[in-house]
């Protein structure tokens, strides 16, 4: 039995080195119970290997039983404690709960938020595209501000390399898709925000009945026919889109709001550049707590406008030089040659009052 012992300890500590997930760690350890059970049940009473693994089944038999029973009452256990701790999905939209009173007293103190603007973030629906870089502190921030439905769509998986950056993701849930990492972490920040994750890429077929669901569209993607097919449907739909990105030590976001009269993305980026010409974080690297300052301020931007404080960035594009430590604001304007929103008399895109 201690030969079985070392060889669990061995593979337990391989595991850990080679930086292997837990639930993989304990699935090596579980195949090796079961060779070990099932060597005794085959060989003759007397043989070598029964004889150096504990003689006899009942032993192996007795422990399986006793971590089956551990698991099943851990996994009843926390059924039950998310069952205490979730609120009800048939709660009137826009009460709250006495504890949600204390989790938001710091909003409700500001004269720009109040129990109004409160109120007001529990009833908006926001969706993020994107559980990476951008989404991650984007996604956090909204839940912890009492957003009360956010939906994130990515279609990718946690990798170790997106863990220098991505803080809403952890080791543990590496490999996991990214929306159902950042919903774990999300419900576990805060059970009042109903998450719904969408493990999908974001494509023309879905986009517009998926916009039609919510009211504010946070754009945290890294390729151009992503950000393109938001704008498109956004402008559509009057939906304000929260556009933000990222390259080496510089970030940058605006609010492209064209009910309200602003540009639209394609506005500003009528092309794609050219191949080579905007290379991928993979490519040229970023710093680890950019994509946390400008996805934050996404979430800021998200706030001001569902509530109605302050000026959102309508209009207007935030730089963030985090080498320099400098930040700038330039005006944007509308082109009305832009193939989305450049209709030239069009009363339908004329500036809201």
């Amino acid at each position: 039995m201690l030969l079985v012992l070392v060889m669990a300890a061995a593979l337990w500590g391989v595991g850990m080195v080679l930086g292997t997930p837990k639930r993989l760690r304990w699935g090596m350890i579980a195949f090796l119970w079961v060779g070990v059970v099932f060597l005794h049940l085959v060989l003759p009473d007397g043989h070598p290997l029964r004889l150096a693994t504990g003689e006899q089944a009942a032993p192996w038999l007795l422990l399986g039983g006793f971590a089956a029973l551990f698991l099943l009452y851990r996994a009843l256990l926390t059924r039950l404690r998310k069952r205490v701790a979730t609120p009800t999905e048939d709660k009137p939209r826009g009460l709250f709960a006495e504890t949600e009173l204390e989790r938001y007293a710091r909003h409700i103190v500001l004269r720009e938020i109040g129990g109004p603007g409160q109120k007001a973030l529990k009833e908006a629906r926001v969706l993020v595209i994107g559980a990476g870089g951008l989404g991650s502190p984007a996604l956090m921030y909204l839940g912890a501000s009492g957003v009360g439905t956010i939906g994130v769509i990515d279609d990718d998986v946690v990798e170790f390399s997106n863990l220098q950056r991505q803080i809403i993701h952890t080791d543990g849930r590496v490999h996991q898709p990214k929306v159902h990492s950042a919903a774990e972490a999300m419900r576990a920040l805060n059970p009042y925000t109903v998450i719904r994750p969408y493990q999908r890429r974001l494509t023309e077929d879905i986009a517009g009945d998926l916009f039609a669901e919510y009211d504010v569209i946070l754009d945290g993607t890294d390729n151009f026919d992503t950000r393109y097919l938001a704008n498109r449907v956004a402008h559509a739909q009057g939906k304000p889109l929260i556009s933000g990105a990222l390259s080496q030590w510089e970030g940058q976001l605006s609010v492209f709001d064209t009910a309200h009269g602003t540009p639209c993305y394609q506005c500003i980026f009528p092309q794609a550049p050219a191949a080579g010409l905007a290379p991928s974080c993979a490519e040229a690297g970023v710093l680890s707590p950019l994509p946390g300052v400008v996805g934050s301020m996404m979430a800021a931007e998200a706030v001001k406008v569902i509530t109605g404080a302050g000026m959102p960035l309508r209009g207007e594009m935030l730089i963030y030089d985090a080498l320099y430590g400098e930040s700038r604001k330039i005006s944007l304007g509308r082109r009305d040659d832009c193939p989305v929103c450049g209709h030239k008399g069009d009363e339908n895109d004329q500036p809201a009052a």
